[in-house]
């Protein structure tokens, strides 16, 4: 700016004398003066600052004129002019500059849209080449048999042809991923051809199951039914073995969840109540498993409800279904090593499979029922057992389905205990023995009767999911040999909830469910405890499916302190990381299959304290460890009989001994892949030796 006024300015008038006429200085800027709105090349010039132009003309008297205060004057005006003039220009360029920088960003966005769509393009063609290269071998195993299914179904191919050709794709997961990457673009005749000259030779190794349930996560979830079946098939095909699901279509299904989800355009039938009723066949994939969904056509008011268990017709409606999927299996040629079927929903599957379906090409399957819930058996009159093709007078006999207690009714759990070859019965913390003298809710005769074929297995949980050192809620990962991370997160934890930041305080979650699982004295108790040892107490509502209710509300004010808080909403990355802040996490009993809540503790290194115990029996009982699940062996002997106040003790005394005990804890395997997988294959293999 300095530069451009030095240089505007004109040169020194010299004056012959002062009674010599004063020449005017000469209007160098009057051209830019003269321009339409003042501009030149896009520049502003300012007016004279006396005035108009005309005026700009006059000439002063002579004689009131000196020659040095002309020449200031003059100097004074041509610099103020063009001061004015380049604060104009300044303006004026910054405007373009960001007219020009507004146009760049419009055309840089332009450019990100573009190169998005050709990422798009570029993955969609890498998403078919990838799947020869095995980044997605079990979408391309599970679309391949259920293409078979549909061909079965239409009648395209024989059932012995389609059975040869799943037992070999079975066998050959690793290469069919090269054979068959285009088998969703192929036509029913191209596919055929290649199925046809397709041959492996391998020898089988693994178990093909196929698990007839009512839940699975994460499309249909009510209890611990729909995180086993999910969290068992996918540890089971980790290990080789080849897993898919029938489940009825309920309207409330998480569709979302569904790779490739199509319908079979065949006519399938299935009996009921004397006659044959359509239903729909749809099909795709779920977490790498492949699942098959009956939709009732006649009867769609069965699975077209608000909620999925609570009417008066439930037996009628899950025995359709389970006669459904006992045609559907048949009519598709499947025959699998083990119908796998669960609580007593699906238990008429076991008499239907021995009575009328053994001897339709399923000589080799074998039954294993899984008990989630002992309690839960549903009574029903005998004659409603014809609905689905059974014989109700051969049915209706104390060793059979009949009722231990009413005699008059039949027992749909006892009948599918009957029925099938192996019974697992989920347990976390009881033997056989105790559940079968205590906890069999009057099925106690049947079980001990049946002794022999059950087995006891605590649930399990998604260690893919609920891993600190992998957890992406988490701001810093750990592990069992670098605790460090838990104390980061930690303070991150009181941060959130706007508790005292101190990660030397000992912070105590509380995991609940339902309001009713708290007593609140037990909690004013726990919570005067905690908090009068300088802790802090951290409730939070874990389940998704329900919301903090009025009830809450009152003792939620009665316990205002400010190292107490309560979490009265889902929210998944909190619930990651009260587990990993939390040095004790309270649970309501170590039986836990729902929320698995001890479990997720021990791997967070959190130690799981109960509450209470469910029977006091069983503190006084001595149990042998081989009647016992390895995970209750291992809560027997570090953590059921350490109270509260007994574990914060022991923290504030011997932080050394604490760190390494939940290291030791958090080393422990107890997810899905471990201990519940490994039962279930002993199961299966138990079954092909029978």
């Amino acid at each position: 700016m300095e530069a451009l006024i030095k240089a505007a300015i004109p040169a020194p008038l010299h004056l012959p004398g002062r009674s010599a006429a004063i020449q005017r200085p000469p209007n160098h800027l009057s051209v830019c003066r003269s321009r339409k709105n003042g501009k030149v090349n896009g520049l502003y010039s300012t007016p004279s600052p006396s005035g108009s132009e005309d005026q700009g003309d006059e000439q002063m008297p002579e004689e009131t004129i000196q020659p040095s205060n002309l020449e200031a004057k003059g100097k004074h005006a041509d610099i103020w002019r063009l001061f004015k003039e380049a604060q104009q220009n300044i303006l004026f360029l910054n405007k373009q500059r960001l007219l020009v920088t507004e146009e760049l960003e419009k055309a840089n966005r332009e450019k990100q849209l573009l190169l998005d769509q050709i990422e798009h393009f570029q993955l969609g063609n890498q998403a078919v080449d990838g799947r020869a290269n095995g980044t997605d071998r079990l979408s391309i195993f599970w679309e391949l048999l259920h293409r078979i299914d549909s061909m079965v179904l239409t009648r395209k191919v024989t059932i012995e042809e389609a059975s040869n050709w799943r037992r070999l794709i079975m066998d050959s997961k690793v290469s069919i991923a090269d054979v068959f990457s285009d088998v969703l673009d192929q036509r029913d005749s191209e596919l055929l051809e290649k199925l046809r000259h397709f041959a492996d030779g391998s020898k089988r190794n693994g178990f093909h199951i196929v698990q007839i349930c009512t839940e699975m996560e994460p499309l249909v979830y009510v209890g611990s039914l729909a995180s086993y079946v999910t969290g068992l098939s996918r540890a089971l095909q980790r290990k080789g073995h080849t897993v898919e699901v029938v489940l009825p279509k309920y309207a409330r299904l998480n569709l979302g969840e569904v790779q490739g989800l199509r319908e079979i355009e065949a006519e399938f039938y299935s009996y009921y109540n004397g006659q044959l009723h359509g239903n729909r066949i749809w099909t795709g994939i779920v977490r790498g498993i492949g699942v098959t969904l009956i939709e009732p056509i006649f009867f769609s008011s069965f699975f077209s409800r608000e909620k999925i268990y609570g009417y008066s017709d439930d037996f009628e409606r899950f025995a359709y279904f389970s006669r459904a999927a006992l045609d559907y299996l048949v009519k598709a040629g499947k025959k699998p090593d083990v119908l796998h079927i669960h609580d007593w929903q699906t238990s008429i599957v076991g008499p239907l499979f021995w009575d009328m379906f053994v001897k339709l090409g399923l000589e080799g399957t074998k039954i294993l029922l899984t008990c989630h819930d002992l309690n839960s058996q549903c009574l029903e009159q005998p004659d409603k057992l014809g609905l689905s093709g059974l014989e109700p007078a051969r049915l209706h006999r104390p060793d059979r389905f009949q009722d231990n207690a009413r005699a008059s009714l039949v027992n749909l759990l006892k009948g599918g205990i009957v029925y099938s070859n192996k019974v697992v019965i989920i347990s976390s913390m009881h033997s056989k023995g105790r559940i079968i003298r205590y906890f069999g809710y009057g099925l106690e005769p049947t079980l001990a009767t049946h002794k022999d074929k059950l087995l006891i297995t605590p649930s399990g949980f998604d260690n893919s999911i609920w891993d600190p050192l992998k957890d992406k809620f988490l701001p810093k990962n750990y592990s069992a040999d670098d605790l460090e991370g838990k104390a980061v997160c930690k303070v991150a934890l009181q941060h959130h909830v706007g508790l005292p930041k101190d990660a030397s305080v000992a912070v105590v979650g509380w995991i609940y469910r339902e309001v009713s699982d708290i007593d609140l004295k037990t909690l004013k108790t726990v919570a005067q405890s905690i908090t009068h040892g300088g802790g802090q107490l951290l409730l939070a509502r874990i389940d998704k499916m329900t919301n903090l209710d009025r009830t809450s509300e009152s003792f939620v004010k009665d316990l205002e302190d400010e190292n107490i808080r309560f979490i009265d909403r889902y929210d998944e990355a909190l619930s990651h990381l009260i587990f990993a802040g939390s040095d004790i996490i309270l649970c309501q009993s170590f039986e836990d299959p729902t929320l698995q809540v001890p479990m997720k503790a021990l791997k967070y290194g959190a130690a799981p304290v109960a509450l209470s115990f469910s029977d006091d029996r069983s503190r006084h009982v001595v149990e042998f460890n081989h009647d016992i699940s390895e995970y209750a062996q291992f809560i027997k002997s570090t953590f059921e009989n350490i109270s509260l106040s007994q574990a914060l003790d022991e923290m504030r005394s011997n932080p050394s001994k604490w760190k390494q005990k939940m290291a030791d804890a958090m080393d422990k395997d107890f997810s899905w892949d471990a201990e519940t997988c490994d039962v279930h294959i002993s199961a299966y293999a138990a079954l092909k030796n029978l």
